[in-house]
């Protein structure tokens, strides 16, 4: 099964699920999470850009291909919304996958809860922590109950 995780960047939330499903016959993808190469891969690949917006515009573009591409193939897409930064992307992706019919794992904190409403309607779980996440694909696997 292939497992799309999408959102935050700042945490190893992402580690903690592969760690956690290791013996699952599970394959994970992810975005580029390195903001200098996610950010410059348009203007590195297809030249330089004076304009500010031009240059987001070309890496966007780009990373849009990858992005996409790994949503469509996955079986699962699992978003983090994280507490810090404002996630556009997260929320795209969620849309994105809902919108394909992707069974859709949403996470955050209950501080998120009023904001993300209408994603969390979408999403087929929502849990709030890499373990919750980890208990469902291994249920999903296996069957099993956790412990």
């Amino acid at each position: 099964m292939q497992i799309y995780l999408s959102g935050e960047i700042h945490t190893d939330w992402r580690e903690q699920i592969i760690s956690g499903a290791e013996g699952l016959d599970l394959s994970f993808f992810a975005p580029v999470t390195d903001h200098a190469a996610s950010d410059d891969c348009g203007v590195a690949i297809l030249g330089d850009e004076p304009d500010k917006f031009w240059h987001d515009h070309k890496g966007a573009k780009v990373n849009a291909i990858r992005t996409r591409t790994l949503i469509e193939t996955a079986d699962v897409v699992v978003v983090r919304f994280g507490d810090k930064y404002k996630q556009w992307n997260a929320a795209f992706d969620a849309g994105y996958a809902a919108a394909l019919g992707k069974a859709l794992i949403v996470m955050h904190g209950p501080d998120h809860q009023h904001a993300l409403k209408e994603v969390d309607a979408a999403a087929l779980a929502v849990a709030e922590t890499p373990e919750q996440v980890v208990g469902i694909l291994r249920y999903v696997m296996t069957g099993r109950l956790p412990g």
